[in-house]
């Protein structure tokens, strides 16, 4: 099989197109012939080694070389054959899933609890775009941000890979959304269901007159102490991401809005997707099947590259200005 394959920490153009010797499922575990895969911050994020704090946090990156010379977190594909004791799935069986590692390449092996059924309205493209940034976005909208049916909510970095699924969760969930957006953007996030849309490059939304409930923070331009000023009392602020960096950040700007939590009245949370189990995640990918399955949720792809060309993609990915996610066809 091919795969694309990270040996030392690099640049995307460090990503070699192999040759390796397709991986057998063992016990518990299912073959995946991969038809989509997507890039997220997640993957060159692995593939710099960067921010250099993660290496020595441990979390999957390695300290010399990539821990997983074979990144990708998004798949969706179909069940080539199973492993030792799997039952359930079968060959032929359209599925897509969220993995810490694997996606890049024309086969993978999944265990067998972490695969869901890819939603029947949506092609392997539009479904590998979804596994990391929806599951990132239902944690931060759901179950970090605890939204209620009838609240305000802020979406900074609202046309990106998670906030895009962040704004349309939040409308479906019954809340009042304000996406946060360049003016390039801005139709696109109010297609998605924002009743409002403030231009970063012409507004700062920290100044507004109008407060939120829960502010979801995926861009990190503006120090959490700022973003509170439009928070309510009661209020919720989940840290997502933010701005990359060589040494600590986005960890940093995570850790400094959460770090504030114990001296301010309002709650200041996390969305760790790393946290989350395979079967955490595989019960996520069902709630969002229904979601998507009813057109309350679509995946937003701002362009679709051949497998061929991985390491285009993953370099247009990285410069951060993408709306929605970058997805690669790989058979």
């Amino acid at each position: 099989m091919r795969a694309f394959v990270c040996d030392r920490f690099g640049p995307p153009d460090s990503l070699r197109l192999t040759e390796l010797p397709r991986p057998v499922p063992g016990p518990g575990e299912v073959l995946v012939r991969v038809h989509a895969t997507s890039v997220n911050p997640y993957d060159w994020h692995h593939l710099r080694g960067q921010p250099y704090l993660a290496r020595v946090m441990g979390g999957g990156v390695g300290l010399r070389r990539p821990r997983f010379p074979i990144l990708g977190a998004d798949v969706a594909g179909q069940v080539e054959a199973l492993g030792p004791g799997v039952t359930g799935p079968e060959p032929g069986d359209e599925v897509f899933a969220l993995l810490s590692h694997g996606g890049f390449a024309e086969y993978t092996c999944v265990r067998a609890d972490e695969l869901a059924p890819k939603p029947a309205n949506l092609s392997f493209a539009q479904a590998a775009a979804v596994p990391l940034a929806a599951c990132t976005a239902l944690l931060a909208v759901r179950d970090r941000g605890r939204l209620q049916a009838g609240q305000r909510v802020l979406v900074n970095g609202a046309s990106g890979g998670v906030g895009t699924f962040a704004v349309q969760l939040a409308r479906a969930f019954g809340a009042e959304v304000t996406g946060v957006c360049s003016t390039r953007n801005t139709k696109l996030v109010s297609s998605l269901g924002a009743s409002e849309v403030v231009d970063y490059t012409t507004a700062d939304f920290t100044r507004a007159a109008q407060s939120y409930e829960l502010l979801i923070d995926n861009a990190g331009s503006r120090r959490a102490s700022a973003c509170r000023r439009v928070l309510a009392r009661d209020g919720t602020f989940v840290a997502v991401g933010g701005h990359a960096g060589r040494w600590i950040q986005p960890a940093g700007h995570v850790f400094a809005a959460v770090a504030q939590s114990p001296f301010v009245p309002q709650r200041m949370v996390m969305a760790e997707i790393g946290r989350c189990t395979g079967a955490e995640n595989r019960a996520n990918l069902v709630t969002l099947t229904r979601l998507l399955e009813s057109g309350e949720v679509t995946p937003v792809i701002d362009r679709t590259y051949p497998f061929e060309e991985m390491p285009t993609a993953v370099a247009y990915q990285e410069e951060g200005h993408a709306p929605g996610k970058v997805v690669l066809t790989v058979g």
